[in-house]
């Protein structure tokens, strides 16, 4: 039986603004939404936080707010960009520590 593994992700903008971006995802939770959201934060110029609609619902909103000439959607690229350098590096070294694992 084969899996589904990766969710098909739905984005609706709900504002986007020079400095704001508000946006509902549905496919995702926690576990992408806190990593993101952390590595924004990361950047002074940024305050961003997520909630959960419900427990039971497949509904997460991502809030992004910046500062000066920073657009919130060169935030969130700069964050992702960051965090697949991250991912990258992390794999590469799993890689190196357990050469068997397929790449």
């Amino acid at each position: 039986m084969e899996g589904k593994l990766v969710n098909e992700l739905q984005v609706e903008v709900l504002t986007f603004t020079k400095n704001k971006l508000e946006v509902k995802l549905r496919g995702e939770g926690h576990t992408i939404l806190n990593l993101l959201v952390s590595e924004l934060n990361s950047d002074p110029r940024v305050v961003a936080a997520y909630r959960v609609e419900h427990p039971l619902l497949d509904v997460v909103y991502l809030h992004v707010t910046t500062e000066g000439d920073l657009s919130p959607l060169k935030a969130l690229e700069e964050a992702v960009h960051r965090l697949n350098e991250k991912l990258s590096s992390l794999r590469s070294q799993l890689l190196e520590a357990f050469p068997n694992l397929k790449g």
